[in-house]
């Protein structure tokens, strides 16, 4: 057909919500198609589009923005792996691997399919998948963790590479759940890629190609207008990070430069890489600058590469936040959330209405993996429970939520019950876990699971037990996260313990920093968080009473009450 003109703004607008339209359906359809609890009700995916380059140009709203350090890391590793001549219509390249597929912890398996139009390659589009799976593995390095997978053919000019998928699954502790979930995943890629093509076939090829590239150049503008109203300087802070695998706590620091319209983040200074899950490699590092850096300058900047490009990251090479192999990095998500706590500390003075106190700081990950008799087979329950999100220069911190480098949902009590030997004997808002402030911190959660067979494996992954989240300008700090076991389940090492029927394990998640003097707190507001309180308690005091009785109607926790 005849190109249109990619000049148009009214066209570039039209074909940039076409795109972000592509990458929700694609979410949608992954999340439909999905067999396993963790992607059909948490929603633990991302999907996104590429250029032929590999630059990102569209990612879906709902993905976990720690899945862009895998996305954006994965089509160029396929681009330098395999030889243009090799790449076809109807391929499906796998990869999983962070020092050589381009990954960030190995439960992300990718697929990535290149889109052809008029049989040049035009797109790419990609979807990442947790695979909730390797349960009960060790984490000195990333040998124990999972199989590694290079960019490979998984299906090649359309057809199946069986022995490749066999290998794989050989691999899994629920081969069936983990073939279903990545047939999910190609589904998804064939909606994008006919979406696209249905783009190409009104608008022309070389237009889209065209308007890809003035999105780039968009963004990369209004990154660099907002940045450039920062002050200019340089700006450091220090934290603590503490995880069970870690006998001791760990200073992480870092010194954030805003010259002009560039911002630099330097990590120098941080602790080597440890013997332990919570290394992070270059794709981790930079995908949580690049959500922290949105959040603060403009929240409705198109998610894609040119946001990129005023940005400088540098990391010391084999250390914690830039690690090298074979270290471990399964836990990887609990350090970048701690990252986004640097950052925003750091510019907290430059930028106060912009900023939040510090959220829970955790991506409190709860592992429990067995048998399961009644079914008879291997289960793995994965979670990652919300905590408290940080106060506001002018609203209270949300209260038990995902925040920040996490965005999944969280698995009904209905749906794991169903599906796993387990049962939720708590699930609450932690009263006072919010730090005081004239805007106080979100509340972290407690929830309870008891184990109802034999030999459980329960595996903890969270940080902020040692430390506290802080508050701003005069906040208090929120509490700290803490696992409590039944007794007579006594933790084996490092987050590690073996639970035997009817033993569980309590989970509590940290709550957030308040924000400003809690003097200058509004009468009201704190007539209204008493009032809230107290029909809180009232509501749980009653449904306890009934489920003492055997009579327990609506369950208040369940229904959200």
């Amino acid at each position: 057909m005849t190109e249109i003109s990619a000049q148009d703004p009214i066209l570039v607008e039209v074909i940039s919500s076409a795109l972000s339209s592509i990458v929700e359906e694609m979410s949608e359809t992954l999340v439909k198609a999905a067999f396993s609890p963790n992607i059909k009700e948490r929603r633990d995916c991302t999907a996104s589009l590429f250029n032929a380059q590999g630059d990102a140009i569209a990612q879906d709203e709902g993905g976990s923005p720690l899945h862009l350090g895998s996305l954006m890391g994965v089509v160029r590793a396929i681009r330098e792996r395999i030889p243009d001549e090799d790449i076809a219509e109807g391929d499906v390249f796998i990869g999983n691997d962070p020092y050589t597929g381009g990954g960030s912890h190995l439960p992300d398996i990718v697929l990535a399919s290149p889109i052809f139009v008029g049989g040049e390659l035009t797109a790419w589009t990609a979807t990442l998948a947790h695979h909730a799976d390797f349960g009960d593995r060790g984490h000195a390095h990333i040998f124990q963790e999972a199989i590694r997978i290079p960019p490979v053919h998984l299906v090649r000019r359309g057809v199946l590479q069986d022995e490749l998928l066999e290998l794989v699954l050989l691999n899994c502790q629920i081969p069936a759940e983990r073939r279903a979930d990545l047939r999910a995943q190609q589904a998804a890629l064939h909606t994008a890629i006919d979406r696209y093509r249905e783009l190409c076939e009104r608008y022309g090829r070389q237009t889209m190609v065209a308007v890809a590239t003035q999105l780039l150049d968009y963004t990369e503008r209004r990154t660099r207008a907002a940045i450039e109203e920062f002050p200019d300087g340089r700006y450091t802070f220090t934290d603590k990070f503490d995880c069970p695998e870690l006998d001791d706590e760990l200073e992480l620091r870092i010194a954030v430069t805003v010259d002009g319209d560039e911002i630099t983040f330097d990590f120098a200074g941080n602790p080597p890489q440890v013997r332990a899950s919570v290394n992070v490699v270059w794709t981790g590092l930079y995908a949580a600058c690049y959500y922290t850096l949105k959040t603060l300058i403009d929240p409705d900047i198109l998610p894609n590469a040119g946001l990129y490009r005023p940005v400088t990251i540098t990391a010391p090479k084999g250390s914690i936040l830039n690690c090298e192999a074979p270290a471990a990095v399964n836990g990887r998500s609990e350090t970048c959330q701690r990252v986004v706590d640097l950052i925003v500390g750091a510019l907290a003075p430059a930028i106060p209405t912009k900023v939040t106190a510090a959220s829970n700081g955790a991506n409190t990950g709860v592992h429990f993996s067995g048998w399961d008799p009644q079914r008879s087979r291997d289960f793995v329950y994965l979670e990652t429970i919300g905590g408290g999100c940080g106060a506001r220069y002018n609203k209270d911190g949300l209260d038990g939520v995902q925040v920040h480098m996490t965005n999944t949902s969280n698995l009904p009590v209905e749906s794991l019950e169903a599906e796993y030997p387990l049962t939720v004997e708590v699930y609450e808002l932690i009263d006072d876990s919010g730090g005081i402030g004239q805007y106080r911190g979100g509340m972290g959660i407690r929830r309870k699971v008891r184990a109802e067979v034999d030999d459980v494996h329960f595996w903890l992954d969270t940080s902020r037990q040692k430390s506290q989240p802080w508050g701003l300008f005069g906040g208090g700090p929120g509490t700290s996260a803490h696992c409590e076991l039944s007794p007579g389940a006594q933790p084996i090492d490092h987050g590690y313990t073996v639970l035997a029927a009817g033993d569980s394990a309590s989970i509590e998640t940290a709550g957030a920093g308040g924000y400003g003097d809690p003097d200058q707190r509004d009468p009201q507001a704190i007539a209204d968080d008493l009032q809230a309180e107290k029909i809180s308690r009232q509501t749980a005091e009653e449904y306890r009473s009934q489920a003492r009785q055997g009579s327990a109607g609506t369950d208040p926790i369940k229904e959200g009450i």
